[in-house]
C-alpha cells in the first residue's frame, strides 16, 4: 500500500500504516499456526511424465487434437502449473487414418476423404515478397500424412518456447508399430477420448 509523502505527516496516516502491517503479519502468522497451505506450484524436478499410446484411426482430427494438446500440456493433472512442463509423452498411431468431418467424397487411395479435405489449406511463407505457398489438406496427407495431426496439435498450443518443448513429447507413427515399447507406454486415458 503506496500513501503519497505529503499525507504521511498526519499521525493518524502513520498509525493506520503501522495497524496495516501489523494486521497482514498476523494473518501470516494465523496461516502458519492453523496449517492453511499457499498454492502449489509444480517445479520441473518434480514432474514425472507418463508415456500414452493412442489409435487415431477414424478420429475427427480438431477433436483428437484437443485432446492431445491437453495431455501434451499437462491440463489434465493436479499439478497443473502454466510455466512448468507438466505434460506426458503421447504415441499416435495410425496417424494417416484420420478424418476430418463433412459429407464423404470418393478418392482412390484415402478412404477418409471428405469435403472439409477439399477446402481445407495450409499456408506457408517464407519471408520474402511473393513468398505464400497454400497447400490443400489432401496434398498434404499425400505426401506426410502425419503432418495434418501434428499441425493441428501445434496450432492448439500457447506461442511459446514452453510449447515447443512440449511439442516434441508428440510421437506420430503411420502405421499400427512404434519403438518405443521401452517405454511402457499406458493406454490413452478413456475420459480423455474425443466422444
Amino acid at each position: 500500500m503506496t500513501v503519497s509523502a505529503s499525507r504521511l505527516r498526519f499521525g493518524r496516516d502513520v498509525r493506520f500504516l503501522k495497524s496495516r502491517v501489523e494486521a497482514d503479519n498476523f494473518g501470516l502468522r494465523l496461516a502458519r499456526i492453523c496449517g492453511v497451505s499457499s498454492t502449489y506450484f509444480a517445479r520441473s524436478q518434480d514432474v514425472q511424465p507418463n508415456w500414452y499410446v493412442l489409435d487415431a484411426k477414424d478420429h475427427i482430427v480438431g477433436r483428437l487434437a484437443s485432446q492431445i494438446a491437453t495431455v501434451l500440456m499437462g491440463k489434465h493433472k493436479p499439478m497443473y502449473t502454466p510455466h512448468v512442463d507438466c505434460g506426458d509423452y503421447v504415441i499416435v498411431l495410425n496417424a494417416g487414418s484420420i478424418r476430418f468431418s463433412g459429407a464423404k467424397l470418393a478418392h482412390p487411395r484415402n478412404p477418409n476423404h471428405t469435403t472439409k479435405m477439399e477446402r481445407k489449406t495450409y499456408e506457408r511463407y517464407s519471408g520474402y515478397p511473393g513468398g505464400r505457398t497454400v497447400t490443400k489438406a489432401i496434398d498434404v496427407w499425400e505426401s506426410k500424412p502425419e503432418k495434418i495431426l501434428y499441425e493441428a496439435v501445434r496450432r492448439m498450443m500457447p506461442k511459446n518456447k514452453l510449447s515447443r518443448q512440449m511439442l516434441k513429447k508428440l510421437k506420430l507413427c503411420v502405421g499400427t508399430e512404434h519403438s518405443h515399447q521401452a517405454q511402457q507406454p499406458q493406454d490413452f486415458p478413456s475420459h480423455l477420448l474425443p466422444r
